[in-house]
């Protein structure tokens, strides 16, 4: 299951861990995110001790949201390293991240 991270924990979940993280930015009212719900759990399953794969609710963790520039949800950020390696705008087909997590594992 995906971790529900926010302002206080993120750095410590997501930008501290020692694999690498997929981060879904999303909010409760936001329809594509629906849609990219069951994806994320998916693979969360999936990927479980190979990849940290986290969510941030965007009206409740508006601080992080800014920091990585969120303009536009859902947008699914991978970490590596600490470092944002790359980014997914919009709602896709779970095949289009399983490809950008395999890069980096």
């Amino acid at each position: 299951m995906a971790l529900a991270v926010n302002d206080s924990n993120f750095d410590e979940v997501v930008l501290n861990s020692e694999q690498p993280a997929m981060v879904d930015f999303w909010a409760e009212w936001c329809g594509p995110c629906k849609m990219m719900l069951p994806i994320v759990e998916e693979i969360s399953t999936e990927f479980e001790g190979k990849l940290t794969v986290a969510k941030v609710d965007v009206d409740s963790s508006q601080g992080t949201a800014a920091k990585f520039g969120i303009r536009n949800i859902p947008t699914i950020l991978f970490f590596k390293g600490g470092k944002v390696v790359d980014k997914q705008v919009g709602a896709v087909p779970k095949a289009a991240l399983v490809d950008k997590i395999n890069k980096l594992l």
